[in-house]
């Protein structure tokens, strides 16, 4: 599997971050996740890979993260995985990966963890 990124075009960091892997000759496939989400795999195996837990990928200044109070206790980690999936917009983004690296674009220097 090759380098892939949760891309939001909008976003000036995965702009930016994917910009970087341009510049230094990487290939990627683009995945813009707000279209094309990600699955419950996908996101455990990349949660995984980042060793962290769900509720670090979560942006929580976006509005449907207030509106259900997803900073309260009780949440499992399915619960949150599975709000992202119906809410994709609160996935932390960029995130570029492999079967077995990951990084956030945040900064967007990040990536260059992965290609040096």
């Amino acid at each position: 599997m090759g380098l892939k990124i949760l891309h939001n075009p909008r976003c000036s960091k995965s702009r930016q971050t994917l910009a970087i892997l341009s510049e230094n000759g990487i290939d990627v496939d683009i995945i813009e996740y707000l279209k094309d989400v990600p699955s419950k795999e996908t996101l455990k195996q990349i949660i995984n890979i980042l060793g962290i837990k769900p509720r670090d990928l979560l942006r929580k200044g976006e509005g449907v993260y207030k509106e259900n109070n997803l900073r309260r206790e009780g949440l499992t980690d399915d619960d949150l995985i599975q709000f992202m999936i119906d809410n994709p917009i609160l996935i932390e983004r960029p995130i570029v990966y492999d079967a077995n690296r990951a990084v956030i674009g945040r900064p967007p220097d990040n990536v260059l963890k992965l290609i040096k």
